[in-house]
Protein backbone atom coordinates (compact mmCIF):
# COMPACT_ATOMS: atom_id res chain seq x y z
CA UNK A 1 0.00 0.00 0.00
CA UNK A 2 1.46 2.82 -0.96
CA UNK A 3 1.63 6.26 1.56
CA UNK A 4 2.17 9.48 0.93
CA UNK A 5 4.12 12.18 2.78
CA UNK A 6 3.37 16.06 1.87
CA UNK A 7 5.13 18.48 3.95
CA UNK A 8 3.24 21.46 5.10
CA UNK A 9 5.39 24.94 4.42
CA UNK A 10 3.88 27.19 6.29
CA UNK A 11 6.57 27.84 9.27
CA UNK A 12 8.65 28.55 6.19
CA UNK A 13 6.49 31.18 4.79
CA UNK A 14 5.82 32.07 9.33
CA UNK A 15 10.14 32.99 9.49
CA UNK A 16 10.08 34.43 5.94
CA UNK A 17 7.54 37.05 7.12
CA UNK A 18 9.09 37.80 10.22
CA UNK A 19 12.03 39.91 8.45
CA UNK A 20 11.61 41.62 5.16
CA UNK A 21 12.87 40.19 1.56
CA UNK A 22 12.38 36.53 0.95
CA UNK A 23 14.67 34.42 3.79
CA UNK A 24 14.32 31.51 3.77
CA UNK A 25 13.10 31.22 0.15
CA UNK A 26 10.01 29.18 0.06
CA UNK A 27 10.46 27.82 -3.31
CA UNK A 28 13.89 26.92 -2.36
CA UNK A 29 12.99 24.94 0.31
CA UNK A 30 9.93 23.40 -1.62
CA UNK A 31 12.63 22.39 -4.03
CA UNK A 32 14.67 20.54 -1.65
CA UNK A 33 11.23 18.47 -0.03
CA UNK A 34 10.25 17.60 -3.65
CA UNK A 35 14.39 16.25 -4.60
CA UNK A 36 14.28 14.58 -1.16
CA UNK A 37 11.26 12.44 -2.32
CA UNK A 38 7.59 13.70 -0.75
CA UNK A 39 5.19 13.23 -2.48
CA UNK A 40 3.07 16.23 -1.77
CA UNK A 41 3.39 19.92 -1.10
CA UNK A 42 0.73 21.33 1.85
CA UNK A 43 -0.25 25.07 2.31
CA UNK A 44 -2.87 26.66 4.50
CA UNK A 45 -3.55 30.44 3.52
CA UNK A 46 -5.17 32.28 6.31
CA UNK A 47 -6.61 35.89 5.95
CA UNK A 48 -4.18 37.41 8.15
CA UNK A 49 -1.46 36.30 5.45
CA UNK A 50 0.57 35.11 8.85
CA UNK A 51 2.32 32.65 6.98
CA UNK A 52 1.81 31.51 3.03
CA UNK A 53 0.36 34.23 0.63
CA UNK A 54 -1.85 34.02 -2.20
CA UNK A 55 1.28 34.63 -4.15
CA UNK A 56 2.79 31.84 -2.68
CA UNK A 57 -0.19 29.09 -3.93
CA UNK A 58 0.32 30.69 -7.22
CA UNK A 59 4.37 30.15 -7.12
CA UNK A 60 4.06 27.15 -5.24
CA UNK A 61 1.10 25.70 -8.09
CA UNK A 62 3.34 26.60 -10.85
CA UNK A 63 7.02 24.79 -9.48
CA UNK A 64 4.65 21.87 -9.27
CA UNK A 65 3.35 21.82 -12.55
CA UNK A 66 7.25 22.65 -13.98
CA UNK A 67 8.46 19.86 -12.09
CA UNK A 68 6.24 17.99 -13.83
CA UNK A 69 7.36 19.28 -17.39
CA UNK A 70 11.01 18.53 -16.49
CA UNK A 71 11.09 15.98 -14.40
CA UNK A 72 7.65 13.89 -14.92
CA UNK A 73 7.32 13.37 -11.56
CA UNK A 74 4.08 14.19 -10.34
CA UNK A 75 3.83 15.87 -7.10
CA UNK A 76 0.66 16.49 -5.44
CA UNK A 77 -0.57 20.02 -4.51
CA UNK A 78 -2.75 20.37 -1.40
CA UNK A 79 -4.30 23.52 -0.62
CA UNK A 80 -6.26 23.91 3.19
CA UNK A 81 -8.48 26.69 4.49
CA UNK A 82 -11.78 27.13 5.90
CA UNK A 83 -13.62 27.30 2.64
CA UNK A 84 -16.26 30.08 4.40
CA UNK A 85 -13.12 32.53 4.81
CA UNK A 86 -13.83 35.73 2.09
CA UNK A 87 -11.60 38.32 0.90
CA UNK A 88 -10.39 40.65 3.22
CA UNK A 89 -7.66 43.19 2.22
CA UNK A 90 -4.90 41.39 -0.04
CA UNK A 91 -6.70 37.99 0.52
CA UNK A 92 -9.17 37.26 -1.94
CA UNK A 93 -10.83 34.71 0.01
CA UNK A 94 -10.25 30.92 0.43
CA UNK A 95 -12.53 29.87 -2.43
CA UNK A 96 -11.01 31.96 -4.86
CA UNK A 97 -7.77 31.15 -4.14
CA UNK A 98 -7.98 27.65 -5.15
CA UNK A 99 -10.03 27.86 -7.98
CA UNK A 100 -7.04 30.01 -8.84
CA UNK A 101 -4.42 27.50 -8.68
CA UNK A 102 -6.83 24.25 -9.30
CA UNK A 103 -5.30 22.41 -6.80
CA UNK A 104 -4.75 18.56 -6.96
CA UNK A 105 -6.48 18.44 -3.21
CA UNK A 106 -8.54 21.23 -1.19
CA UNK A 107 -8.99 20.19 2.44
CA UNK A 108 -11.61 22.31 4.18
CA UNK A 109 -10.54 23.20 7.74
CA UNK A 110 -13.05 24.82 9.65
CA UNK A 111 -10.38 27.22 11.71
CA UNK A 112 -11.75 30.72 12.56
CA UNK A 113 -9.25 34.13 12.34
CA UNK A 114 -8.77 33.94 16.16
CA UNK A 115 -6.96 30.30 15.73
CA UNK A 116 -3.23 30.18 16.11
CA UNK A 117 -3.84 26.84 14.34
CA UNK A 118 -6.42 24.32 13.32
CA UNK A 119 -8.06 22.39 16.99
CA UNK A 120 -10.76 20.59 15.74
CA UNK A 121 -12.55 19.20 12.62
CA UNK A 122 -16.06 19.83 11.56
CA UNK A 123 -19.49 19.26 13.20
CA UNK A 124 -21.45 18.24 10.42
CA UNK A 125 -24.69 17.82 12.20
CA UNK A 126 -24.39 21.67 11.82
CA UNK A 127 -22.22 23.01 8.73
CA UNK A 128 -23.45 20.17 6.34
CA UNK A 129 -25.98 22.50 4.60
CA UNK A 130 -23.36 25.01 3.79
CA UNK A 131 -20.90 22.83 3.28
CA UNK A 132 -22.35 21.22 0.33
CA UNK A 133 -22.44 23.69 -2.31
CA UNK A 134 -18.89 24.17 -1.68
CA UNK A 135 -17.88 20.64 -2.00
CA UNK A 136 -19.66 20.12 -5.00
CA UNK A 137 -18.58 23.06 -7.26
CA UNK A 138 -14.99 22.04 -5.85
CA UNK A 139 -15.32 18.50 -7.32
CA UNK A 140 -16.83 20.13 -10.44
CA UNK A 141 -13.76 21.18 -10.92
CA UNK A 142 -12.00 17.98 -10.96
CA UNK A 143 -10.46 18.94 -7.35
CA UNK A 144 -10.31 15.96 -4.50
CA UNK A 145 -12.33 17.20 -1.30
CA UNK A 146 -10.63 16.51 1.99
CA UNK A 147 -12.68 16.62 5.45
CA UNK A 148 -10.62 17.52 8.85
CA UNK A 149 -12.59 16.01 10.95
CA UNK A 150 -12.29 14.86 14.74
CA UNK A 151 -12.06 10.76 14.91
CA UNK A 152 -15.60 10.54 15.86
CA UNK A 153 -17.89 7.79 14.11
CA UNK A 154 -21.19 10.07 13.04
CA UNK A 155 -19.27 12.75 12.11
CA UNK A 156 -17.65 10.17 9.53
CA UNK A 157 -20.56 8.93 8.63
CA UNK A 158 -22.39 12.46 7.62
CA UNK A 159 -18.85 13.19 5.68
CA UNK A 160 -20.25 10.32 3.28
CA UNK A 161 -23.20 11.85 3.04
CA UNK A 162 -21.65 15.02 1.66
CA UNK A 163 -19.84 12.90 -0.84
CA UNK A 164 -16.37 14.17 -0.04
CA UNK A 165 -13.35 11.79 -1.22
CA UNK A 166 -11.47 11.55 1.65
CA UNK A 167 -11.70 12.73 5.38
CA UNK A 168 -8.07 14.17 7.21
CA UNK A 169 -8.41 13.00 11.05
CA UNK A 170 -7.15 15.71 13.21
CA UNK A 171 -4.43 13.92 15.30
CA UNK A 172 -3.90 16.69 17.78
CA UNK A 173 -5.86 14.54 20.76
CA UNK A 174 -3.59 11.55 19.66
CA UNK A 175 -0.22 13.60 19.82
CA UNK A 176 -1.01 15.53 22.93
CA UNK A 177 -1.59 12.30 24.93
CA UNK A 178 1.66 10.77 23.33
CA UNK A 179 3.89 9.99 26.54
CA UNK A 180 1.04 10.54 28.89
CA UNK A 181 0.25 7.25 30.27
CA UNK A 182 -2.20 4.51 28.23
CA UNK A 183 -3.46 5.99 25.26
CA UNK A 184 -5.23 2.42 23.76
CA UNK A 185 -9.14 4.32 24.01
CA UNK A 186 -7.90 7.30 21.88
CA UNK A 187 -5.86 5.56 19.55
CA UNK A 188 -8.91 2.95 19.29
CA UNK A 189 -11.24 5.73 18.04
CA UNK A 190 -8.62 7.04 15.35
CA UNK A 191 -8.36 3.03 14.30
CA UNK A 192 -12.59 2.29 14.35
CA UNK A 193 -12.77 5.93 12.12
CA UNK A 194 -10.14 4.81 9.34
CA UNK A 195 -12.06 1.49 9.06
CA UNK A 196 -15.24 3.36 8.94
CA UNK A 197 -14.12 6.23 6.45
CA UNK A 198 -12.58 3.26 4.06
CA UNK A 199 -15.74 0.94 4.37
CA UNK A 200 -17.71 3.91 3.28
CA UNK A 201 -16.08 4.44 0.48
CA UNK A 202 -13.49 7.48 1.11
CA UNK A 203 -9.73 7.68 1.75
CA UNK A 204 -8.10 8.42 5.03
CA UNK A 205 -5.38 11.33 5.81
CA UNK A 206 -4.19 12.11 8.70
CA UNK A 207 -2.11 15.12 10.08
CA UNK A 208 -1.61 17.91 13.12
CA UNK A 209 1.28 17.29 15.63
CA UNK A 210 2.74 13.87 14.43
CA UNK A 211 6.43 13.64 14.74
CA UNK A 212 9.27 10.77 15.24
CA UNK A 213 7.73 9.39 18.15
CA UNK A 214 3.98 9.41 17.70
CA UNK A 215 3.95 8.51 13.94
CA UNK A 216 4.97 4.87 14.08
CA UNK A 217 2.51 3.92 15.94
CA UNK A 218 -0.48 5.88 14.45
CA UNK A 219 0.90 4.26 11.16
CA UNK A 220 -0.30 0.77 12.17
CA UNK A 221 -3.49 1.93 11.25
CA UNK A 222 -4.73 -0.31 7.81
CA UNK A 223 -5.24 1.94 4.71
CA UNK A 224 -3.90 5.54 5.71
CA UNK A 225 -3.11 7.28 2.37
CA UNK A 226 -1.89 10.43 3.40
CA UNK A 227 0.40 12.35 6.46
CA UNK A 228 0.19 16.07 6.10
CA UNK A 229 2.76 16.85 8.00
CA UNK A 230 4.73 20.49 9.16
CA UNK A 231 5.72 21.89 12.52
CA UNK A 232 7.69 19.21 14.10
CA UNK A 233 9.35 18.22 10.50
CA UNK A 234 10.87 21.68 10.13
CA UNK A 235 11.50 21.58 13.96
CA UNK A 236 13.79 18.72 13.23
CA UNK A 237 15.35 20.01 10.71
CA UNK A 238 17.20 22.88 12.91
CA UNK A 239 18.79 20.07 14.21
CA UNK A 240 18.86 17.34 11.11
CA UNK A 241 18.59 19.25 8.35
CA UNK A 242 15.79 19.43 6.39
CA UNK A 243 16.68 16.63 3.69
CA UNK A 244 17.28 14.25 6.57
CA UNK A 245 14.45 14.90 8.54
CA UNK A 246 12.40 14.55 5.47
CA UNK A 247 14.08 11.23 4.61
CA UNK A 248 13.61 9.68 8.85
CA UNK A 249 9.77 10.35 8.09
CA UNK A 250 9.95 9.02 4.77
CA UNK A 251 11.33 5.67 6.11
CA UNK A 252 8.52 5.42 8.83
CA UNK A 253 5.88 5.69 6.29
CA UNK A 254 6.86 3.86 3.49
CA UNK A 255 7.65 1.07 5.98
CA UNK A 256 5.05 0.91 8.49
Amino acid sequence: MKRSLSINLNKIALIRNSRAGNYPDLLAHADVCIKNGVDGITVHPRPDLRHITPKDVCDLSNLISNTKKVTNKSIEFNVEGNPFASKKNNYPGFIEIVNSVMPHQCTLVPDSASQLTSDHGFDLKVNSDKLYPVIQNLKSNGIRVCLFMDPEEEQVRLARELEVDRVELFTGPYAAAWGKGDISNIFEKYRVSASIANKLGMGVNAGHDLNLLNLTKFCTIPDLKEFSIGHALIVDAISMGLDKAIGSYIKIIKSS
